[in-house]
Parts: C-alpha cells; sequence; structure tokens
C-alpha cells in the first residue's frame, strides 16, 4: 500500500513541474528511436519512391529504395522495420501462391536489405490478404474465412520468408492456431532463432482504411473480417488470445490498433509480462497528419505524445510510420 502523501502546503505537486530540467528528472517513461519498428510498402520498379495519398509521408518503395530506407533506419537507431508489399493484381490470386514464392517482393527486399544492411533486423507479415483475390487473409469457401487450411498456407508463407533471412515473423491473420503451426515448422526446418511477433489482440477495426490503399488491397476486400478478427467490444478475450499465443511459442504479442486499444496494451503487460507492442495502424497516422496540415494540432507534439501513451501503458515498442520523424526529433 502506497505511504499517504502530506497534505497541502507540504507537499506541492507542482514543485516537480516547475522546469525542463526537473521534470526530466522525475519523468516514469522515456521515447527511444529503439523503441520503434517501422512499417514500410515495397512495391515492383526500379528508383520507384509513390506517395500513397491517404497517408501523408509515406511511400510504396521499390526494393532499391527500400533498401535506402533500411539504411536510414539504421542510420537513426531504429533496430528493425516491418515489410508489407503492394502486389500487382496479376499475383492475387484464389490459390494465394504468390505467399510463399522465394522471389515475391517481400523475399527479394529481404535478402536485398540483407546483403546492404545485415545489421538491422527485418519483420515480415503473414497473412495471405496481399496475395488474395478477395483481399481477406484466409482463403474463402462459400463465403466462410477456412481455418485450419489457411493455416497450412500461412505455414509455407512463413517458411519462404524464414528462408529469405527474416528475423521477426509476425503472423496477422487471426487464424486459430497458426502460432503453433509456424513454430513447429520452423523447428522442423531448423530456422530455431527466428522470432514470432504474433498479432495476437487484433481487432476488427475501422482504423485500417489507408493501409488497405498502401497495398492495394482495399478494392479487392470483399465483405469485412469480422469473423476472425477481435469485436472491439471485448477485452477479456485479448488476454485468452494472448494466453493461446504465448502458450503455441510466440516470442511476443502486439496489440493492434494502438491509441483506441491503450487499455489493452496495460492488461496484456500487467497479465503476462511478456514482450509487448502496440501497432500505431494507419489511420492513426492519417489523423493526426490530417489535423496537423489543417493547422488544427501541433504535429510534432501530437506525434510525441501519442508514442508516448504506448510506452505508459506497458508496451516495450511500437510499430509506428513515424518512426523515422520522431528518431530525428529525440537526436535534435
Amino acid at each position: 500500500m502506497r505511504p499517504t502523501q502530506a497534505p497541502y502546503p507540504l507537499t506541492r505537486l507542482r514543485r516537480t513541474r516547475r522546469s525542463s530540467a526537473i521534470r526530466s528528472l522525475v519523468a516514469q517513461n522515456s521515447l527511444s528511436p529503439a523503441d520503434f519498428i517501422w512499417p514500410v510498402f515495397v512495391r515492383e520498379g526500379n528508383d520507384v519512391q509513390e506517395p500513397v495519398p491517404s497517408m501523408p509521408g509515406v511511400m510504396r518503395r521499390s526494393v532499391d529504395r527500400v533498401v535506402e530506407a533500411a539504411r536510414e533506419a539504421h542510420d537513426l537507431g531504429i533496430p528493425a522495420i516491418c515489410l508489407f508489399p503492394y502486389t500487382d493484381a496479376a499475383n492475387r490470386t484464389e490459390d494465394c501462391a504468390e505467399a510463399w514464392n522465394p522471389d515475391n517482393l517481400s523475399n527479394r527486399a529481404t535478402r536485398a536489405i540483407k546483403d546492404a544492411v545485415p545489421d538491422i533486423a527485418i519483420m515480415t507479415d503473414v497473412a495471405l490478404d496481399p496475395y488474395s483475390d478477395t483481399g481477406h487473409d484466409g482463403f474463402v469457401r462459400d463465403g466462410e474465412i477456412v481455418n485450419d487450411e489457411t493455416v497450412a498456407a500461412l505455414v509455407r508463407q512463413a517458411l519462404s520468408q524464414a528462408d529469405a533471412g527474416v528475423d521477426i515473423i509476425g503472423p496477422s491473420d487471426m487464424m486459430d492456431g497458426r502460432i503453433g503451426a509456424i513454430r513447429d515448422a520452423l523447428e522442423q526446418q531448423g530456422h530455431h532463432d527466428v522470432l514470432l511477433l504474433s498479432y495476437a489482440a487484433k481487432y476488427a477495426s475501422a482504423f485500417y482504411g489507408p493501409f488497405r490503399d498502401a497495398v492495394g488491397a482495399s478494392g479487392a476486400l470483399k465483405g469485412d473480417k469480422k469473423t476472425y478478427q477481435m469485436d472491439p467490444a471485448n477485452s477479456d478475450e485479448a488476454l485468452r488470445c494472448v494466453a493461446r499465443d504465448l502458450n503455441e511459442g510466440a516470442d511476443m504479442v502486439m496489440v493492434k490498433p494502438g491509441m483506441p486499444y491503450l487499455d489493452i496494451c496495460r492488461r496484456v503487460k500487467d497479465a503476462f509480462g511478456a514482450p509487448t507492442y502496440a501497432y500505431q495502424v494507419s489511420g492513426e497516422y492519417a489523423m493526426i497528419q490530417a489535423a496537423a496540415a489543417q493547422g488544427w494540432i501541433d504535429g510534432d507534439r501530437a506525434m510525441a505524445e501519442s508514442l508516448m501513451a504506448f510506452k505508459r501503458a506497458g508496451c516495450d515498442g511500437i510499430l509506428t510510420y513515424f518512426a523515422p520523424q520522431m528518431a530525428r526529433a529525440l537526436q535534435s
């Protein structure tokens, strides 16, 4: 039990707020470039850097430009980037075979980055939506997203990424049992050191729209994802999902989206103590950028405040499109 503090005026809480130096001395949380994973979109082509209209400041990059982004991240002290492919429509098929093609965009980018910037960690996404003609994270059979058949495909995708040299695999599909299946396959194939950062508590959110634009999935998506992503009304279910994924071999867990689910971040960290991450998703990023562009908020301060909120809620790190901008601000 906390001791009772002395009454006013013996206790004046404003004393510890009186200057920048004093505030720094008593700050409970801090931000560092080492807290960030930078999501980066990769597309076909050479020397291409294409703006994503719904995400000001975010680009789709060709592999050579993604290598430049990885070098920038490393120089800024950002320890990891996460690759998301913008897949050509011709490679979006019913069988999603491009997902485990050894020479797909994600795998080519992984190899190129490892050759050029070997010290940066590479995270990749495991889900079928970038490769599906339906825009769903799993196979669709008679209008239903089928679980077990999808898991078998996700294992093939994860193994192709591990073979390409990724450090962290991020299953974002929310199929039941996929963490255990992927972990078993990685062990059997000798990929003992590949980490699994599970999207363990991923909600069926309205905040994903700009991301779907960025990867070209908006037009392809038929229906919604409510039968496999979590109901925003539920909190206890998130703990069950996290417990399951940790028991199946996840090394780290993620809550997605971020700011609307800070309560989930805190509950997960308090309950399990495992490395806990949040994804500050595209809609969160776009709202801050749009409001700042209108002059309604101070964009730099809102960026920093939003990222600090994740640390205060117990997160060990954040996936954020603000990563290079915030890292530069921290170094200035």
